[in-house]
C-alpha cells in the first residue's frame, strides 16, 4: 500500500465516523428511538433523556463526567473491570508514545545509510517506512535507542498492570461487601455426588452429609434434576401463552369502534399453520394452555422426585459459611463431593451441572484439541485471503479486472479497504463456533463460558491474524528470495515485519473509526427494531423483546481489543507511528463503550470482575509475544547486543506468576473478610431457595419439595 492509499483509508474512515456520530445525535433524539439508544436507563426506570442536548459531542461530556460508581450501578462490576482494562491499555500507549515518538522517529528518519532499493522486495520504499526500524542499517549503534524503548514499554506495562489488578480487587471486594442480600452468597454448588447407599434417596444423602458438617447454618438442599421433559412442556406452554396474548391483541385492534361485529383471529393446526383444521386462535390457545398446565404440574412432581442427578445446590443461613464451604475440601478424592461457590441463578447452564469429573476432563481436552486443529486449518485460508486480496495478486488471478483496477480512484479505495474488510468478515464466523465448544466442555455458568470463549478467540485471532498475516505477507512477497537464498530465510522474515506495518495501521484505523462509529450509531439494531415493530410485533411483550439490547458480548469484544493491543505493542518499536492509532482506538473505545454502558447494554450476568484475571493473563501474553518478536527482529538486524532482550520474557513470566499468586485466588473464591459484614435486612431463605429453581420448575401454583410432598 502506498502513502496515498493509507491517507485515503484514514481520511474516509474519519469522515464515516463523523457522519455516523452526527447520525447518532439526530436519531437518538427522535421520539420512538429511545428504546434503541437508552434501553438500559429504561430498564432501570430512569428518564432516558436526562442531561441530553442537541450538541453532537454532548455524549462525550456525559461519558467523561461519569464515575466508576455510575458504571457499576447501571452495568455492574464486570463492566467496570472492562473499563479498567481500556484505561490501562490507553495509559500504557500514551506513556509509551510520549517517549518513543520523539525519540525513535528522528533516529529512524535521519539514518541515510539505507538505500530505498535495498529495503523491500520490489525496490520501493514507502514514505511511512522511513519512520520505522526497517530504515535503520544493520549493526547500527542507533539500534540502542530501540532497545531502550523496548525496555521502557515493558516496564511501564508491568507497573500499570500491577496497579490495575489491585484496583479491580478493590472494586470486587467493595461489591461483595455490600449489605444487599445476594442469593448466590448463601449457596454453594456441589457436583460429583456419589451414589446413595442403604436405600437413601439422593436428597436424604445430601442433606445428612451437609447437616453433619454444618449443623448450625445448613438450611436446605436443591437437587439438580433432568429437566428435558419438563422444559419441553414449559416451552410449549409459554409459546401458547404468547400466541394467546398476540391473538387477543390482534382481536382488540381489529374490532371496529362502536360496532358489535366480531372478527376473531383463526389459524390452522397443521405444520407451521399452513395446513390442517382451521380453528379460532383464542379458544384453541386457551384449551391448549389448560391441558398443558395440568400436564406441567404432573411432570414437575415426577421430575423433582424421580429424576434427580449427581449435583445439588446447598443453602446456608450464613454467607460466611457459604463462602467457606465453597473453597473447602469436602472429600479425600478429587472426583467426589466437588464444591464451588454458587453463581448467579440467571447464568446457570443447567445441562452441564450433572456432568461428572472425568466427563468434564475428557470433554475439556477434546475441545482443546479441536480448537488447536481449527487454529491450524484456519491459518491456511486466512493466509490465502491476506495474500490474494492484494490488488497485485488479484489482477494475476483475475486478469479481466485489470482495466477497472487501473483507474486511480478505484485502485486507491480498494488498496485501502479490501484486505482489512475481507479479514474482518472472515473472523465474524468464529464466535458462535467457539461459544458452542466452550459449553461442550461442561462449564457450569455463562460467565465462565464467556471467559473460555474469549480466551480461545484471542489466541485464534493472534495466531491467525497477527502471526498469520505477517508470515503469509512476508512469505508471499519474498518467496523468490527465500528460494534463491534458503540460508537467509530468518533474515528475510525479519526484514518483512516493517512491510506489514501499514496493513496493521489501516486495520486499526478501520476498527476504531468505522467499528466504533457503527457501535455508537446503532444503525443495524435500529433498522431491525423498526422492521420487527412494524411487521412482526403485536403485543407489548413482543415490542420489548424486539428492542432488548443484550449485554456487552465480552466473548468477542475483549479478544478484539486484545488483538489491537497485541498488534500495537508488537509494532510499537518497529513502527512507532502505530502508537497514536492504538491510543486513539482505546480512547475512542473508552468513550463509546462508556456511553453504551450507561445507556444501552443490560448485563445478563454479574461475576464481580472475574473477567479481569483472564484479561490480565492475555495482556501479559501480548507483552511476551512482543518481546519475543523483538528478539527475532533485533537478530535479523544483526545487532550484537540483542541478547540483552532475553531477560524481558523471563521477567514477564515471573511477573505473571507473582500476580497470579498474590491476587488470583480472591477472584476464584470469595474472601471471608468481605462477607462477614452485617446485612441491612434478614435474608428470606425461602426466596433465595426458590430463586435457584429453573423456570420450568418454579411454578407459582404450588410449592413442592423433592421428597414429593406438596
Amino acid at each position: 500500500m502506498d502513502f496515498s492509499s493509507f491517507l485515503t483509508s484514514l481520511g474516509t474512515s474519519f469522515i464515516i465516523f463523523v457522519l455516523l456520530m452526527l447520525l447518532f445525535t439526530w436519531l437518538s433524539r427522535k421520539p420512538g428511538n429511545e428504546f434503541i439508544y437508552y434501553p438500559n436507563r429504561i430498564v432501570k426506570g430512569l428518564d432516558p433523556y436526562t442531561r441530553t442536548t442537541r450538541n453532537p459531542v454532548s455524549w462525550i461530556k456525559e461519558a467523561v463526567s461519569s464515575t466508576e460508581d455510575d458504571v457499576i450501578s447501571l452495568s455492574g462490576v464486570d463492566s467496570a473491570a472492562y473499563f479498567v482494562f481500556l484505561s490501562t491499555a490507553l495509559t500504557m500507549l500514551v506513556c509509551s508514545g510520549i517517549v518513543l515518538l520523539p525519540t525513535l522517529l528522528p533516529v529512524a528518519v535521519t539514518d541515510h545509510s539505507v538505500h530505498s532499493t535495498n529495503t523491500t522486495s520490489n525496490g520501493t520504499f514507502s514514505e511511512l517506512d522511513k519512520y520505522s526500524m526497517g530504515h535503520i542499517e544493520e549493526r547500527s549503534p542507533r539500534l540502542w535507542a530501540f532497545l531502550g524503548a523496548l525496555y521502557w514499554v515493558s516496564l511501564v506495562t508491568y507497573f500499570l498492570l500491577w496497579k490495575a489488578y489491585k484496583h479491580v480487587t478493590e472494586i470486587r471486594a467493595t461489591a461483595l461487601m455490600s449489605s444487599e442480600v445476594k442469593a448466590e452468597q448463601f449457596a454453594v454448588l456441589v457436583r460429583d455426588i456419589p451414589t446413595p447407599k442403604n436405600g437413601e434417596t439422593r436428597k436424604e444423602q445430601v442433606d445428612s452429609y451437609f447437616r453433619d458438617i454444618y449443623p448450625d447454618t445448613f438450611y436446605k438442599s436443591l437437587i439438580v434434576t433432568d429437566n428435558k421433559k419438563v422444559n419441553k412442556i414449559w416451552e410449549e406452554l409459554e409459546g401458547y401463552r404468547k400466541k394467546l396474548m398476540r391473538a387477543e391483541t390482534i382481536y382488540a385492534q381489529s374490532k371496529p369502534i362502536g360496532s358489535n361485529e366480531e372478527v376473531r383471529p383463526t389459524n390452522r393446526t397443521g405444520f407451521l399453520g399452513l395446513c390442517g383444521k382451521k380453528v379460532d386462535t383464542i379458544d384453541y390457545c386457551k384449551e391448549k394452555i389448560s391441558k398443558l398446565e395440568s400436564k406441567l404440574e404432573s411432570e414437575q412432581k415426577v421430575t423433582l422426585r424421580d429424576r434427580q442427578l449427581s449435583s445439588a445446590f446447598i443453602f446456608f443461613t450464613s454467607r460466611v459459611t457459604a463462602a467457606a464451604a465453597g473453597q473447602s475440601l469436602h472429600a479425600r478424592l478429587v472426583d467426589t463431593w466437588t464444591v464451588m461457590n454458587a453463581p448467579e441463578p440467571r447464568e446457570l447452564i443447567w445441562s452441564n451441572l450433572s456432568l461428572n469429573y472425568y466427563s468434564r476432563e475428557v470433554r475439556k481436552y477434546i475441545v482443546y484439541f479441536i480448537v488447536a486443529l481449527a487454529i491450524f486449518f484456519y491459518m491456511i485460508p486466512i493466509g490465502f485471503i491476506s495474500a490474494l486480496t492484494t490488488l497485485e495478486n488479484l489482477t494475476k488471478l483475475l486478469p479481466f479486472i485489470k482495466p477497472v483496477v487501473d483507474i486511480v480512484a478505484i485502485r486507491t479505495v480498494l488498496e485501502a479497504y479490501l484486505p482489512q474488510i475481507a479479514l474482518i468478515v472472515f473472523l465474524a464466523l468464529l464466535p458462535t463456533m467457539l461459544m458452542f465448544l466452550s459449553k461442550v466442555e461442561g462449564i457450569p455458568t455463562e460467565s465462565h463460558a464467556v471467559r473460555a470463549t474469549s480466551g480461545k478467540y484471542f489466541y485464534f485471532t493472534v495466531l491467525n491474524v497477527f502471526i498469520g498475516v505477517t508470515l503469509s505477507g512476508t512469505l508471499f512477497g519474498n518467496f523468490k528470495d527465500m528460494k534463491n537464498h534458503p540460508n537467509e530465510i530468518a533474515t528475510i522474515l525479519g526484514k518483512g515485519l516493517p512491510d506489514n506495518a501499514t496493513f496493521f495501521l489501516t486495520f486499526v484505523a478501520l476498527q476504531f473509526f468505522v467499528g466504533y462509529g457503527l457501535e455508537l450509531s446503532r444503525l443495524v439494531p435500529l433498522i431491525i427494531f423498526k422492521l420487527k415493530k412494524k411487521y412482526l410485533c403485536k403485543t407489548e411483550a413482543e415490542v420489548t423483546e424486539a428492542w432488548a439490547p443484550g449485554d456487552f458480548c465480552y466473548a468477542t469484544r475483549v479478544p478484539a481489543d486484545l488483538l489491537i493491543l497485541t498488534v500495537t505493542l508488537c509494532y510499537s518499536v518497529i513502527a512507532p507511528l502505530i502508537i497514536p492509532f492504538g491510543a486513539i482506538y482505546f480512547a475512542l473505545g473508552w468513550l463509546v463503550m462508556r456511553n453504551q454502558a450507561l445507556k444501552v447494554y443490560v448485563p445478563s450476568f454479574e461475576s464481580y470482575g472475574r473477567m479481569w484475571p483472564h484479561i490480565h493473563t492475555r495482556f501479559l501474553a501480548a507483552i511476551i509475544l512482543y518481546q519475543v518478536t523483538m528478539i527475532g527482529y533485533f537478530g535479523a538486524k544483526k545487532f550484537v547486543y540483542a541478547f540483552l532482550i532475553i531477560p524481558l520474557p523471563i521477567i514477564s513470566i515471573i511477573f505473571a506468576f507473582v500476580c497470579h499468586t498474590k491476587f488470583y485466588r480472591f477472584f476464584q473464591n470469595t474472601a471471608l473478610d468481605v462477607v462477614c459484614h452485617e446485612l441491612k435486612e434478614t435474608p428470606n431463605m425461602e426466596c433465595i431457595y426458590r430463586s435457584f429453581l429453573p423456570p420450568s420448575l418454579s411454578s407459582y401454583k404450588f410449592n413442592i419439595d423433592q421428597d414429593g410432598h406438596i
